[in-house]
């Protein structure tokens, strides 16, 4: 009897649970503290709801925590004025609202400035607070890991090892103490302007290698009686995660940013390693699929343009043909140059006639104005090994 191949979509599922499995084996520690105490950061509504449940008390407690820990941001429950003072007292002898500690705060000339965090087990990440240069906004770059996986060659981070996932705690956490540095506390609602106002998940680590935590942490940023940040102030930064990408869009609807930087299997191989296992055709259909994907909210292509490597006329050409038909727009990003690094930035020219004939197709095509290169906080600079844990 003949057996029937598996089909394409049996193969994805196959390949998801995978990934989704080696994700357990780098899981970050419990959320539970050395005392016993359990940090309420990062638990979904039903989680929290069950923890008040746990602690015998009624289920409006949780929503009334919910609203001083994501809305008004507060970490002391002495200081939660709608909860009664033996209450108050009862919820300290069980539980904390953490926050990751910053061992360094580093300021760059532009305005940019990163912070090192460092978590309960002396893991550490880096996280960027890029200021608009004229409205008074920003976007704050999270990061999803501890060090990375994927080795693309251009790019700091990759030269870490990957030590751990983090948790949905330690996602959002980054984003809540980025708010905490601005006082940004109670959430601004409405047409109130954010100065923390987008988040964008490209810091350290693939996010869809972590996908259960990042997607508990972005649905808690997402919840309108808390952080209350809209899915359209949200973006993804994957380098291909094929599998993850359609239940990313399902389940979270964010936008997508792909780190695609070649239009060749061959170069892309070399660039971004993960492009062996998934190659270009098979990420461009996922991108074809992305259910979030619109006119009004296009994938956005990422593209670090290196010099004499993925900068020429017929590169450009290869990637107008490649996003024919996606809603899509192009983020041309300049090289940052890093500690060892031996690649060079395409020249103001090359990138200038790269982004005009990107245009001349129809597609907005940005080139990215480097910020926080005198920290190294520019794209694909991040690496917290480099930084003393403070």
């Amino acid at each position: 009897m003949s057996v029937k191949p598996p089909t394409n979509a049996e193969l994805t599922a196959t390949d998801r649970d995978r990934i989704l499995a080696k994700a357990a084996i780098f899981a970050p520690p419990s959320n539970v503290l050395e005392d016993g105490k359990r940090d309420l950061v990062g638990l979904s509504r039903e989680e929290l709801a069950a923890e008040v449940e746990a602690a015998g008390e009624k289920p409006f407690r949780a929503k009334q925590l919910w609203h001083w820990i994501y809305h008004q941001g507060v970490t002391d429950f002495s200081k939660m004025s709608s909860i009664a003072k033996p209450l108050q007292e009862k919820l300290a002898m069980r539980f904390v609202v953490g926050r990751p500690q910053v061992a360094l705060d580093q300021l760059s000339k532009d305005e940019t400035r990163k912070f090192l965090f460092k978590f309960r087990d002396n893991e550490a990440v880096e996280t960027v607070y890029i200021p608009d240069p004229v409205e008074d906004r920003g976007a704050v770059c999270i990061s999803s890991q501890v060090g990375c996986t994927l080795s693309c060659r251009f790019c700091h981070t990759g030269t870490q090892r990957l030590a751990r996932n983090l948790s949905s705690a330690e996602i959002v956490g980054q984003f809540m103490a980025a708010r905490d540095a601005y006082n940004e506390w109670p959430s601004p609602k409405g047409e109130t302007p954010r100065l923390l106002s987008t988040i964008v998940l490209m810091g350290m680590g693939e996010p869809l290698y972590n996908y259960e935590n990042v997607a508990t942490a972005m649905k808690i940023v997402m919840d309108g009686e808390g952080i209350g940040l809209s899915r359209r102030r949200i973006t993804l930064s994957t380098s291909g995660v094929v599998p993850m990408m359609n239940r990313a869009g399902e389940e979270l609807g964010v936008n997508l940013a792909v780190s695609l930087h070649a239009v060749r299997d061959d170069l892309r191989d070399e660039l971004v390693p993960l492009n062996r296992k998934y190659p270009i055709k098979d990420l461009i259909a996922a991108c074809k699929r992305y259910p979030a994907a619109s006119n009004a909210r296009r994938i956005t292509f990422e593209y670090v343009m290196l010099k004499g490597i993925n900068d020429s006329e017929t590169d450009a050409r290869a990637l107008v043909y490649l996003i024919a038909g996606l809603p899509a727009k192009v983020n041309l990003i300049p090289f940052n140059p890093w500690p060892g690094s031996t690649y060079e930035t395409s020249s103001p020219a090359a990138i200038r006639k790269f982004a005009d004939i990107i245009m001349d197709a129809g597609y907005s095509s940005p080139v990215r104005t480097p910020r926080g290169q005198d920290i190294l906080a520019a794209c694909g600079q991040l690496k917290s090994l480099a930084q003393p844990a403070g």
